[in-house]
């Protein structure tokens, strides 16, 4: 499968150069961040994804559509050979850490600290652990420590 940079240049790119603004531009919006979210917890069927998000079904439709044409879920047919059922891409699976920031930035900021929300857990039933990336060198980066180049 291509990769979108080895694909025909798109004119509606919201910041060409920049893979931050690419990234939404396939991915930026709730619904299709909440299809990879379920993807990646077993939903394959539409309706497994609709029920799930209680999203609309032209909008599921719509979504399902451009995560399988940008590469991040394949259409196949399922094992009982009714139906077409989704899954994720290698693509699809490297957003694994997205949705981890995304879930623990809203652990820590969009729940009152009493307030009841799902846990992921790692195979032994352990709550995953705080995600921080690092530099070369081992030391947690941020904003402060990181800063972007320009391509030239």
């Amino acid at each position: 499968m291509p990769r979108p940079a080895d694909r025909v240049p798109n004119p509606d790119w919201t910041d060409p150069d920049c893979p931050v603004a690419r990234t939404l531009d396939l991915v930026g919006d709730r619904w299709s961040l909440l299809v990879i979210r379920d993807a990646m917890d077993g939903a394959r069927a539409f309706t497994e994804f609709q029920r799930r998000t209680g999203i609309a079904r032209n909008i599921l439709t719509d979504r399902l559509r451009k995560l399988t044409a940008h590469g991040l879920l394949a259409q196949r047919t399922a094992p009982s050979g009714r139906r077409q059922e989704y899954v994720l891409t290698d693509a699809g699976r490297a957003l694994f850490p997205v949705i981890l920031t995304l879930r623990q930035w809203g652990e820590h900021h969009a729940f009152t600290p009493d307030e009841p929300h799902s846990t992921l857990l790692d195979q032994h039933g352990t709550p995953v652990p705080q995600f921080t990336p690092t530099g070369s060198d081992g030391t947690p980066l941020d904003a402060e420590t990181t800063h972007v180049e320009k391509a030239r």
